[in-house]
């Protein structure tokens, strides 16, 4: 036993015990049943505690510690908890149990071991700070991650009935092939959302549309694909389609009537051949997030510079030469901008002006300054740096 705990010990609200050797927490620290604060950051922890009788614990802090996994039984023994420390652990897992924490508002898991999330994590609807920096995340975009906590939370509750529609239209593979089918239709169409993606498909099959159409769906997903052009239909769905997804095609050109899309928010046309995109397209100011990775852009299409919602740029892997500064300067709300593996010579230092930039990658590109030691320190410190360099 670390301490002899006696009564006095019930009466106290704070207990700081950071920056010892404890390798081991004693049980009687779960029977203090006024203890709102624990502060046990930079010790030895491998495990923690199961609280028996401190319903009051609001906060806990066990940072820089060992802790490899969280059991379901200190989970249930804490669910008044509103701040949960567990930065600079070694967390591989996160349990889905964690949602028994209906009251928790800070989750701190910077610099551990996690590479998914559970998709109810999306249902604590008290979460208000989600930081996540400094774990091997793979089965998340990176840009979904820079949405800041209520844009992940909101992906990760689109994603619990996720399988259940996958499975079914895994189930239903051969019956969507056929366009005469029904049953195939019903399928594909899913909740709000039209999947017919990674079937080496030339065109969409006719009859996912009507049904489609009926169901107003809002999001579509025809990635993974042969198709050498957008499919006509889809201007069918622009009323209520918000989402969609033609990455991974060998699209060329996007038609202007696509000009009618006005709900999209989110479009991603990674991995296909386009060079440019209509300026009849100012029309989409509810455009968020757009992706144009491994294309043949030579520049940011100036078309999205009218686009003053969006939030994140994802055009890495193109031929893009420079950066128009006075162009994304006009999108007040830009949070992510990728410009990785580009032919950019120069960066302007007026760029550091964004200040609502929160993910800026330059890599890759063959501008001699800011040097590839400044690009690492990360995109805070690369501003800081470009604003420095603005002439005065």
């Amino acid at each position: 036993m670390l301490f002899a705990f006696n009564f006095i010990y019930k009466g106290l609200r704070t207990l700081d015990l950071t920056h010892n050797k404890l390798q081991e927490l004693p049980s009687e620290i779960g029977y203090m049943s006024s203890l709102e604060q624990l502060y046990l950051r930079h010790n030895q922890l491998t495990e923690l505690p199961v609280f028996k009788t401190t319903d009051l614990l609001k906060e806990l802090h066990v940072g820089n510690n060992r802790i490899e996994s969280l059991s379901l039984e200190f989970l249930q023994s804490i669910p008044g908890i509103s701040v949960l420390d567990l930065r600079d652990n070694k967390i591989s897992t996160l349990p889905e149990e964690i949602t028994c924490l209906q009251k928790l508002q800070r989750l701190d898991l910077t610099n551990n071991n996690l590479s998914s999330l559970p998709f109810k994590l999306g249902t604590l609807a008290n979460l208000k700070s989600l930081i996540l920096e400094g774990n091997p995340l793979r089965s998340i975009r990176r840009d979904i991650i820079n949405r800041g906590t209520m844009g992940l939370l909101k992906y990760l509750r689109s994603r619990i009935e996720e399988p259940a529609a996958g499975d079914a239209q895994n189930g239903s593979e051969q019956s969507a092939s056929d366009p005469s089918s029904a049953m195939g239709a019903s399928m594909v169409v899913s909740g709000k959302t039209l999947v017919y993606n990674d079937k080496k498909a030339t065109s969409i099959p006719a009859h996912l549309w009507e049904p489609a159409k009926e169901k107003q769906v809002t999001s579509v997903n025809f990635s993974k694909n042969l198709l050498t052009q957008v499919p006509e239909h889809l201007i069918l769905l622009s009323r209520t389609v918000v989402e969609v997804n033609l990455g991974s095609n060998r699209i060329s050109s996007i038609p202007s009537d696509f000009k009618m899309m006005t709900s999209l928010s989110v479009l991603d046309l990674r991995n296909n051949s386009l060079s440019t995109l209509p300026a009849e397209l100012e029309t989409l100011q509810a455009m968020r997030e757009l992706v144009i990775s491994a294309n043949r852009f030579s520049e940011i299409p100036p078309v999205i510079y009218s686009w003053t919602n969006m939030e994140n740029l994802l055009a890495s892997d193109n031929q893009i030469t420079e950066i128009n500064v006075s162009g994304l300067l006009k999108l007040t709300k830009l949070s992510t901008l990728d410009l990785q593996n580009n032919d950019i010579r120069q960066v302007p230092p007026e760029l550091g002006k964004m200040e609502s930039l929160r993910s800026l990658q330059l890599g890759g590109n063959a501008f001699r300054n800011p040097r590839a030691a400044v690009l690492a320190k990360g995109t805070v410190a690369l501003l800081q740096y470009l604003r420095d360099k603005i002439p005065t």
